[in-house]
């Protein structure tokens, strides 16, 4: 093998330790982005939080606006303020660091001594209660129902076990057959005695737990109307649910009367009161948790210049600065372990508040030409947005779509219209007969709008769907309407279909 040297010219990009930071931040939630901040301030003894009476040291958000076809948004999260400590050691270090960042974001400001959010922060406000209290399962209910019920032992050890066997629909998961395999052949237990005891937990609270099928689920709670004015109708449902349920589902109300002999009158009442009883009768006992969702960007309208305001929410994260009292133990010519402890520190500490304040800057980039963009999205709702992609956004701000993905990830905004994620406002397009394009997710609003204003006893399908479209000038196929209307979890035409 000869050994030679060669030179070769090539492009090499390097993701210093500050730029890595400052990416991972740029796509972090809300949530996360807390946690973050409060790991920093744990483990860097140079943050520190800002008291809420010591606002004159946090640094003021930025007063100046300007007007960007008629949207106004702040041009400055803070004003740059230079260090208090360090001397030329710590300028020549930010020059040296700003070259580092020269990515997607304007770093040509001098470092913050702070970075604030506006907005107060307080861990003692927070619900205690919704933090700490369990929340009770359907099991729970059944078990303290179990012990109010007078029953032997015997009987006790099955239905726990027939309790344990019900999931949170209050649907038994196993076969009768399965229970009685399950207890010691000494006990000597007979698979009648389990079916009692199954009967007997489908009486508790609430009715119809226990069930093995909806049909019984139904009939369960068909037993407990007993007013002698609605026996007839009661009848009528039973029927329908024992022999008819399949074509109840299909909603072929022509072969419901038909089998059933009754007139249409008869039958409107009839499936009314079937559609008063609960298929999961579990399910709100022990309903699903609740997230919250905290919007990263607040959208407003002046209501005298008629211009659109964006800013940041100022709750989203809390206050933090550098402690001055540590940074000024700094000294600039000490190479002792401790100082050096102390500068790596206040460097980390710096680093992570400009980290802080390019993401929020991105992020008020970003979302102001997203609100400059579809303002007929915020003047007339859904049937007024226009198509968006990330390129559009990525080509306005000069980023790259790889940033605008990680900014509008898990990032939301509060409109007059709702809260959004930032990327429910991009959206594909579809090419209209004027050669202009349509906004997928407006199409879906014309599709909830045509389908809610329709003849609920001859429902539009999705062909006509497409025809109606066609006539406002939007070429859509019909398999596309259908994909649409599946995500607006909207059942096709033979399922909408009612008795009027």
């Amino acid at each position: 093998m000869k050994l030679s040297l060669q030179l070769k010219l090539g492009q090499q990009l390097t993701m210093t330790p500050q730029l890595q930071q400052a990416i991972r931040l740029l796509q972090l939630s809300t949530l996360d982005l807390q946690q973050e901040i409060h790991q920093a301030l744990e483990s860097n003894p140079m943050l520190e939080l800002v008291d809420h009476n010591d606002e004159e040291e946090v640094l003021p958000r930025g007063q100046n606006t300007t007007s960007l076809d008629g949207i106004t948004t702040h041009d400055k999260i803070a004003e740059p303020q230079s260090s208090d400590t360090g001397g030329d050691e710590e300028s020549s270090w930010g020059e040296q660091s700003s070259s580092d960042f020269a990515v997607d974001s304007n770093w040509d400001d001098t470092f913050t001594n702070s970075y604030s959010a506006s907005g107060s922060y307080d861990s003692d406000t927070s619900d205690f209660e919704s933090r700490n209290t369990a929340e009770e399962t359907l099991q729970d209910h059944l078990y303290w129902q179990l012990n109010l019920t007078p029953m032997s032992e015997r009987d006790r050890a099955i239905a726990m076990a027939i309790i344990d066997a019900i999931d949170a629909n209050g649907m038994l998961t196993v076969d009768v057959e399965s229970i009685h395999s399950g207890f010691e052949e000494d006990l000597e237990i007979e698979l009648d005695e389990i079916v009692a005891v199954l009967h007997r937990i489908q009486q508790f609270d609430p009715i119809g737990v226990g069930y093995r099928d909806l049909c019984e689920c139904l009939l369960i709670q068909l037993s407990q109307f007993n007013s002698p004015e609605q026996a007839q109708l009661v009848k009528h449902a039973k029927l329908i649910v024992k022999e008819h349920l399949t074509l109840l589902g299909h909603r072929d109300y022509a072969q419901l009367m038909r089998r059933t002999k009754l007139k249409e009158a008869e039958l409107r009442e009839t499936i009314a009161l079937i559609e008063t009883l609960d298929p999961r009768p579990g399910s709100n006992i022990a309903p699903p948790s609740t997230s919250y969702v905290v919007p990263d960007v607040i959208v407003s309208k002046n209501p005298n210049t008629g211009k659109w305001k964006v800013e940041l929410n100022p709750e989203t994260a809390p206050k933090i600065r550098i402690n001055s009292s540590y940074a000024s133990l700094v000294k600039r010519a000490d190479s002792s372990d401790d100082n050096n402890y102390l500068r790596d520190n206040l460097q980390e500490a710096r680093w992570f508040i400009k980290s802080l304040q390019s993401r929020n800057e991105t992020l008020m980039k970003v979302a102001t030409r997203i609100v400059e963009h579809q303002k007929g999205f915020l003047e007339y709702g859904e049937e007024a947005m226009k198509p968006l992609v990330l390129h559009d956004i990525a080509e306005a701000v000069s980023m790259h779509e790889s940033t605008i993905s990680r900014v509008t990830t898990q990032k939301y905004m509060h409109t007059p219209k709702g809260i959004f994620e930032l990327k429910y406002f991009f959206s594909s397009h579809v090419s209209t007969t004027g050669g202009g394009e349509c906004s997928s997710t407006a199409i879906r609003a014309i599709i909830k709008k045509l389908i809610a204003a329709e003849n609920v006893k001859k429902p539009l399908s999705d062909s006509k769907i497409t025809e109606l479209l066609e006539d406002k000038g939007i070429n859509v196929a019909r398999r596309t309407i259908a994909k649409y209307r599946e995500s607006l979890s909207i059942p096709p035409s033979n399922e909408r279909k009612r008795l009027v």
